[in-house]
């Protein structure tokens, strides 16, 4: 039985596996890399459109966990701030892509034709779209409405208001209707 497998059975497994990281258990490392890294690679993928992208910020996060988790407040949800930290160094990368002047390509996920056509091109319509969305935008859209992030949250997330992450959110849906079906933007009305 793996570590992974019989420690999150247990109360408090979360804060058990942390302890353990700090004091340099790699086995512990490995375990929250099992329960946590397939949905921190979702976040990512999406923030940055290219999967080559995600797993490097994936791996950054992964390589200096041990000593970011000297930081962690035991209070948060680790899975949130797990995904903060994904966040954070995802917009970072793409800032630095933006600055460099490099385009993020999506890649082809559709390819290997395990999807539907008329699904995968609505599908790859809406990844494009998505991928479209200016920074601040992308993140608040992923947030909310993939990863079902409270406005509070994703506030705590970015460092913005809960009222801005609510005005940015109907700005990406507003874009995405524009950009899908030439729909008018909705208002915060």
């Amino acid at each position: 039985m793996t570590i992974s497998s019989t420690v999150h059975e247990l109360p408090g497994a979360d804060a058990l596996l942390v302890d353990r990281v700090r004091s340099g258990d790699g086995d512990a490392l490995g375990a929250l890399y099992d329960q946590y890294a397939p949905r921190l690679l979702r976040v990512a993928w999406r923030m940055l459109g290219e999967r080559a992208e995600a797993e490097d910020v994936l791996h950054d996060l992964f390589v200096g966990l041990p000593e970011a988790l000297r930081r962690y407040d035991d209070r948060d949800r680790l899975d949130a701030w797990l995904i903060r930290c994904v966040v954070r160094l995802a917009l970072m990368r793409l800032r630095q892509t933006r600055r460099r002047g490099e385009h993020v390509a999506l890649d082809d996920r559709m390819s290997s034709g395990q999807v539907a056509p008329d699904v995968a091109v609505e599908v790859r319509e809406l990844e494009v779209a998505i991928a479209a969305l200016p920074m601040g935008l992308r993140a608040v859209f992923v947030l909310h409405r993939i990863e079902g992030f409270s406005h509070a949250e994703i506030a705590r997330t970015l460092g913005i208001s809960e009222g801005n992450s609510r005005v940015r959110l109907v700005r990406a849906l507003g874009q995405l209707q524009q950009r899908l079906h030439g729909a008018p933007s909705p208002t915060l009305d």
